[in-house]
């Protein structure tokens, strides 16, 4: 199950990346948390209302992305953005 949480992280890296300024600051990482896979989003500070988007449809869209994917592999899957 660990290369499906990182095909999540991987789907959701090729989302988030062409979103920002600073496409090397972008940092998603993915674990295994009893049966849900956790998926933290980490973006340089100034690029973080262009992952929220308006009214936060971006990460609204991002998540739905990842459940769906997750869904066709039986996983559940937490999206979320971390602010340092």
């Amino acid at each position: 199950m660990a290369g499906s949480a990182e095909e999540l992280a991987s789907l959701v890296e090729f989302v988030v990346v062409p979103l920002v300024d600073e496409p090397d600051a972008v940092e998603v990482t993915a674990e295994d948390v009893d049966g849900r896979v956790a998926v933290d989003i980490r973006v340089d500070p100034d690029d973080v209302g262009k992952v929220i988007g308006r009214q936060g449809r971006i990460i609204r869209s991002i998540r739905t992305l990842a459940r769906a994917a997750a869904s066709r592999q039986g996983m559940h899957v937490e999206v979320e953005l971390v602010e340092d």
